[in-house]
């Protein structure tokens, strides 16, 4: 996958940071829903020398606030899905371990859990992770086991799709007490040898009737209210036979489920006009027209609609960025009036937002 991953140790002290809405950055390779740094100032501090333990202690605040680190969670939205959510974590070593021990029910991600959304894992579990080569061995404790069945499935893309954030985590093998699951515990979903991003995530098989002869492509969809939207990864079969970047706009423009409570910005009636062209990490894609959709006068792209393009596409191996142009001109426009002058990488985290 060529998803942004980050290093799995990181320093004592990383700055906080807080992200901006969606929305574009001018200059090279822009991001979507890029980072602002944040600067913390002390509040209320009296003028003349300070005693050593007032400095200490000052000191003490201002740490706090800055050893933190943006780390994707992946939660249980209110209607089900299994959706990153990127949260300001405290600084650590063992970002993986948090990572997992920030996905236990009534832990640590209690007062940081968004509206609508829960964590995966039963309450009380406990886990240790170690990193061989690729693959992260995760060995839970006997509480793994107290799951809802229902919740089996997203268990394990929860926590596939969390670890395979870092580097180097490619794939992910399941322990409880020192012993390798073969099958899960409550409903006996079979978990093979590793778990991978490649076994999908919000699995939608509407529509595919010949599972033999279609493969597996990730695409995103919009969730939430306006104001308010997040982004939700669906797992779509495509036919074996198709390009796997004609086939994400297709699922894209094709829209999501009608009973998902998902929604999108692409029109049926859009369409590229010629095949993609990739190169160095590269997609460049030329629509018609109707990639503008209700801003087709004004010649105005969605940020949506980009934004879910781009997470959908640099889902796949070897594509970083997506230039787009309309009818075979590159001159387009953003919704807040910035010109879309270069291609547009994946942000480093997705749904930061505070809703």
């Amino acid at each position: 996958m060529s998803k942004m991953k980050r290093a799995l140790f990181f320093p004592a002290l990383i700055s906080a940071v807080l992200f901006a809405g969606c929305g574009i950055l001018d200059g090279a390779s822009e991001e979507i829903d890029p980072p602002a740094t944040v600067t913390y100032t002390e509040e209320g501090e009296t003028e003349g020398k300070k005693t050593g333990k007032e400095e200490k202690k000052d000191k003490k605040s201002k740490d706090a606030k800055e050893e933190t680190v943006m780390t994707e969670l992946y939660l249980i939205d209110k209607n089900g899905y299994v959706v990153p959510r990127t949260l300001a974590l405290p600084g650590t070593k063992s970002v993986a371990k948090q990572a997992l021990e920030y996905l236990v029910k009534d832990g640590p991600v209690a007062e940081l859990l968004p509206d609508g959304f829960r964590a995966v894992l039963p309450p009380g579990t406990e886990m240790s992770v170690d990193i061989k080569d690729d693959t992260a061995v995760v060995d839970f404790s006997n509480e793994f086991k107290n799951y809802d069945a229902k919740d089996e499935q997203k268990i394990l893309q929860a926590v596939t799709w969390t670890l395979t954030q870092f580097e180097p985590v490619e794939k992910v093998q399941l322990r409880i007490n020192g012993e390798k699951l073969t099958e899960m515990p409550v409903a006996g979903t079979p978990v093979g040898d590793v778990l991978t991003r490649a076994q999908g995530i919000n699995m939608d098989t509407t529509g595919a009737l010949d599972i033999t002869n279609t493969k597996a492509v990730t695409v995103y969809f919009l969730a939430g209210e306006e104001s308010s939207y997040y982004y939700v990864p669906v797992t779509r079969r495509v036919s074996k036979d198709t390009d796997n970047i004609v086939g994400i706009v297709n699922e894209l423009k094709k829209g999501p489920s009608p009973a998902s409570n998902l929604l999108t910005d692409f029109v049926p009636e859009v369409a590229l006009i010629d095949e993609p062209d990739v190169a160095d990490g590269e997609v460049i894609l030329n629509f018609n027209e109707f990639v503008y959709g209700s801003f087709e006068d004004e010649k105005i792209i969605s940020r949506h609609l980009l934004n879910t393009l781009v997470l959908s596409l640099t889902e796949q191996e070897g594509i970083d960025k997506v230039s787009i142009m309309v009818n075979g001109k590159a001159e387009l426009v953003t919704e807040d009036g910035k010109k879309l002058a270069e291609p547009v990488t994946r942000p480093e985290n997705v749904n930061t937002g505070s809703f």
